[in-house]
């Protein structure tokens, strides 16, 4: 009887969940136009001692400038030693800003400013991408400004 269980136990077959998944996925991408641009703004600064300063009308003075386009100017300033042959010291520092534009940039012709980043739009051309249903990706390039990714997964899941 022993030998008879035993048998059977061996005989039994084996069961099993088994899962199998297949995914595929192509991406095609085609860039559009774009321009950043971004403007600096005027900065003055003027420091010093034992100097007196003037703007050539009034002494003791810095002048106020003027803004024209958005850009301030500082006028012209002078400085004179307190005391011929004492120690002094004087700086003057001066940041033009951009002008402010008249109209909104476009790629390939924008505004003056000091950091700009243009981009023209991109080009499908011959831009493809397929899967087989054997899993075997093509994929074609396009002109500047695109991208293509093609992917398969295979999942296989026994439980």
């Amino acid at each position: 009887m022993k030998l008879l269980i035993f048998l059977l136990f061996l005989a039994a077959p084996a069961r099993a969940d088994i899962t199998h998944a297949i995914t595929t996925s192509t991406q095609l991408t085609v860039n559009a136009a774009a321009t950043q641009a971004q403007r600096i703004g005027s900065s003055f600064s003027a420091a010093g001692s034992n100097v007196d300063t003037t703007d050539g009308t009034t002494a003791n003075t810095v002048s106020a400038g003027t803004i024209t386009s958005g850009v301030y100017s500082p006028g012209t300033i002078a400085a004179t030693q307190d005391n011929p042959g004492a120690a002094f010291s004087y700086s003057q520092s001066y940041t033009q800003a951009d002008a402010v534009p008249t109209s909104a940039p476009s790629v390939g012709a924008v505004g003056n400013f000091s950091n700009v980043t243009s981009t023209a739009a991109g080009v499908a051309g011959s831009l493809a991408g397929t899967i087989t249903s054997q899993g075997v990706v093509t994929i074609t390039a396009g002109g500047a400004g695109t991208s293509a990714i093609g992917s398969v997964e295979s999942a296989l899941t026994i439980k």
